[in-house]
């Protein structure tokens, strides 16, 4: 199986410091992948330089087989990557609906004549995007927020309009960093489900940046380690949990079930 995404030997500098190096990583079409470690460690540095908010110093990143090391964010978008933030992004002086429709319109037929002209196109690709924004909603239990700004809703349900948002775009990958940050123990247990329902029902590939084990854990198969800008590890689960030098690095201990 030829690889969706291809990371070879990427890094990145800031003046004299190697923020990242050496790094390489490789998904399959449909996996689930986990990245961890310690706080500084590079994991979201490395994401910034998937989707095109850090040029790369050195290495190169594949997607689909096409070398995307250094594009904007917009044309990575458009080549099938989303991504979430570790703070959430949202704009919040937007309506619910309105921060899925902003994603859906890269996907929009119609251009910026016949929105001009007022031309037929514009109002069925209109009609069409609210309708697909709407079932985004719906599926991530928000259509009942549709007209509230994203700025009142609580914290777990902008996560969750965050993760729509990027699914608005139409990704064949999926980053996400730190979905879990600021959740309670329900909200995490929920997150999982759902991150796990929206990977079967897209077809997706997802990349995720988490620091909770139980969450990563449990529903990623491969996890790559990360440490002061190197990956130190990869494997599955059971492998992670047991390597020392990431019981070292990060866990402290053995992950119990």
């Amino acid at each position: 199986m030829s690889a969706l995404l291809k990371v070879e030997n990427l890094g990145i500098q800031f003046g004299g410091l190697k923020a990242v190096q050496n790094v390489n990583l490789q998904m399959n079409q449909g996996e689930l992948i986990g990245l961890i470690g310690p706080n500084g460690a590079g994991k979201t540095t490395t994401f910034n330089m998937l989707t095109g908010v850090y040029a790369p110093t050195e290495g190169k990143v594949l997607f689909d087989g096409k070398s995307i090391g250094g594009l904007d964010p917009y044309k990575v978008t458009r080549q099938g990557i989303s991504r979430t933030f570790q703070n959430i992004r949202l704009f919040k002086e937007l309506s619910v609906l309105d921060n899925v429709k902003v994603a859906n319109h890269g996907l929009a037929k119609h251009n910026v004549l016949s929105s001009i002209f007022r031309l037929p196109s514009h109002f069925s690709g209109e009609v069409k995007m609210e309708e697909e924004s709407l079932a985004f909603l719906k599926i991530f239990g928000l259509e009942g927020f549709r007209d509230e700004l994203a700025k009142n809703l609580p914290y777990g349900m902008q996560r969750r309009l965050e993760i729509a948002r990027a699914l608005a775009a139409g990704p064949k990958l999926l980053l996400l960093d730190e979905p879990a940050a600021g959740m309670n123990p329900q909200e995490t247990h929920d997150l999982m489900e759902l991150i796990s329902f929206v990977r079967k029902e897209f077809n997706l590939t997802i990349l995720l940046i988490e620091h909770d084990m139980n969450l990563v854990m449990g529903i990623c198969e491969r996890i790559y380690v990360l440490d002061h800008g190197q990956l130190i590890a990869d494997g599955t689960p059971a492998e992670i949990r047991s390597n020392p030098k990431v019981i070292e690095a990060y866990l402290g201990e053995e992950v119990t079930e």
